[in-house]
């Protein structure tokens, strides 16, 4: 937390020194101390620094000032740190004006000029005002806000950035906090939503890429080559991040949004080895990306890749910002897309009520209230259980008859003793109901009957798509979109076609040498957490191997 601050009004530079020397001498160890010289300028002070979230605990301030009288500048000041102490320096003159001070802007004190010495007339009054401030004291949080609406697809879009990459942030709805008006009115602008960080200028409506430079996620490369390139950082990307940077090879990690991928969105797994109470995917993924960056490798957050392409020994990937950066081998860690289901009315409210997947920080949005989960597989029950502990009840909605068709027994037990969520299977959500954000769902059984449910929220995991478009042409995929990799490029004992080498592909290898392929996005992956990493990891033996050859 930074310390709070005591500001200095005055347009005399003579009597700015002096101020400045006797507060810093008595408060400087507990307080910042700041100065202005006009009462302009120090509104301007006051609007930054409520913006970075830092606490106002005492103006003092000179009455006689050209342009903005000392009364002035406070009764403006009031409404931008109205639980700051006021204090007025005046000469014996301004003794009248003082006084209506104290029924205008609510004066806490005044003092006649000079304060000297400053242990009698200056320091005795403010250590007072000061510890009166200092016990009513509610502390502001001082690290990022987001000021936005509960009910903006836009809002959302910012929380779900900064909870995905583990960026700690307090949302302030506009339509229920004060403070969040007040945070509007010194942006300048009343756009939402808009981020106000401690130590810079507000974001308004900031895209994905502006959040990730202005809270420290690296987002360029810092050279134009590389020994691999690895494409995405949920587990087998991260895993291979690690295993890479750690042998000695120079690594760049490109995630188009936040690392951990799918897994990094599970609020609770439960089965990953060596942890016998379980782990946030979150949590996974943060230990994972620092132990990697350790080791030396880049993680590039924000950046897309748009296409990759062969030239000789190299493997260029090209950014969608045009950015292009080659490398000796490719490692495929794509990982899946969530579908999206073909209802219209999710669209229309998508980000109002209606979401595919979902993190602690949105679960929290929701304490008291009735939310429905779409799926049947563990990423729905584990959202299942997250919700149950803040939501009044939690409706599980699934296609299939039972839920150990795909669910985990652990999550299935823990499911079916958790009193607030009932399962509905055999069922499907066939429309939401909303103007502005979702009301209702409308569910329908195996028999054909309907039933309209009031619902605050909706959350879908009905699985996902690989993500390889980037790659179509270029490899081998087979009809659902899954890059088939060594054993599966083989017909009747024969490496693919156009395939130049002697050998046979790698067992992770594709159909272009020197390009490998991880995790979810491989054909017939098993796809679990410790199968992810563990490809991701026996995956650079093989780029050593290919290097070595090469």
């Amino acid at each position: 937390m930074t310390k709070p601050i005591i500001l200095a009004v005055d347009d005399d530079p003579q009597v700015v020194a002096a101020v400045r020397r006797d507060l810093a001498a008595h408060y400087g160890a507990d307080y910042q101390i700041a100065m202005a010289e006009s009462g302009a300028s120090a509104l301007d002070l006051v609007r930054e620094l409520g913006s970075r979230g830092a606490e106002v605990a005492l103006f003092l301030v000179d009455q006689r000032m050209p342009g903005m009288s000392g009364t002035d500048f406070l009764g403006e000041a009031v409404t931008l740190a109205p639980e700051a102490k006021r204090v007025l320096l005046t000469a014996y003159a301004d003794t009248d004006a003082a006084i209506s001070a104290i029924n205008d802007v609510g004066l806490d004190h005044y003092l006649m000029k000079p304060w000297d010495p400053p242990e009698d007339r200056l320091y005795p009054v403010l250590d007072e005002l000061l510890e009166d401030w200092a016990a009513d004291r509610r502390p502001t949080f001082a690290g990022i806000r987001v000021v936005g609406t509960r009910w903006s697809p836009a809002s959302h879009d910012v929380k779900d950035f900064l909870s995905r990459n583990q960026i700690p942030y307090l949302f302030l709805d506009v339509d229920h906090d004060a403070e969040a008006q007040r945070l509007l009115e010194t942006a300048g602008e009343p756009a939402l939503p808009t981020v106000f960080f401690p130590d810079a200028p507000p974001a308004i409506r900031p895209d994905r890429r502006t959040l990730a430079e202005r809270v420290g996620l690296h987002t360029e490369a810092s050279a134009p080559f590389y020994d691999v390139i690895v494409i995405g950082a949920g587990p087998a990307g991260l895993a291979a991040s690690v295993y890479g940077a750690s042998e000695g090879l120079r690594v760049a990690t490109i995630e188009r949004e936040a690392t951990g991928g799918q897994a990094g969105m599970s609020s609770r797994i439960e089965n990953y080895l060596g942890f016998p109470n379980g782990i946030s995917g979150g949590d996974l993924a943060r230990r994972a990306a620092a132990q990697a960056q350790r080791l030396g490798a880049e993680i590039l957050t924000t950046a897309e890749v748009e296409s990759v392409r062969v030239e000789g020994p190299a493997r260029v990937v090209r950014l969608s910002d045009g950015t292009e950066l080659s490398c000796h081998a490719l490692i495929i860690a794509s990982g899946m897309t969530v579908r999206h289901l073909a209802v219209p009315s999710y669209e229309r409210l998508q980000g109002a009520g209606v979401y595919y997947g979902a993190t602690v920080a949105e679960a929290a949005t929701y304490k008291g209230e009735d939310v429905f989960v779409i799926g049947g597989a563990n990423s729905a029950g584990q959202a299942s259980m997250m919700f149950s502990r803040f939501a009044r009840s939690v409706t599980l909605v699934v296609r299939g008859e039972a839920l150990e068709l795909k669910m985990s027994q652990y999550l299935i037990d823990q499911i079916r003793a958790t009193e607030n969520i009932e399962v509905r299977t055999s069922t499907r959500v066939v429309d939401v109901i909303g103007d502005d954000r979702l009301e209702q769902v409308v569910l329908e059984d195996d028999a054909g009957t309907t039933q309209a449910r009031d619902a605050a929220a909706l959350f879908i995991f009905v699985g996902a798509i690989p993500h390889t478009d980037f790659v179509e042409g270029v490899v081998e995929l087979n009809e659902r979109g899954f890059v088939l990799t060594g054993p599966d490029l083989m017909h009747d004992g024969k490496p693919p076609p156009g395939w130049p080498l002697e050998r046979d592909p790698y067992l992770m290898e594709t159909s272009v040498p020197g390009i490998f392929a991880a995790g979810d996005v491989r054909h017939n992956a098993v796809r679990r957490v410790a199968s992810a990493v563990g490809q991701g990891s026996v995956c650079i033996t093989f780029v050593h191997q290919y290097l070595g050859s090469a």
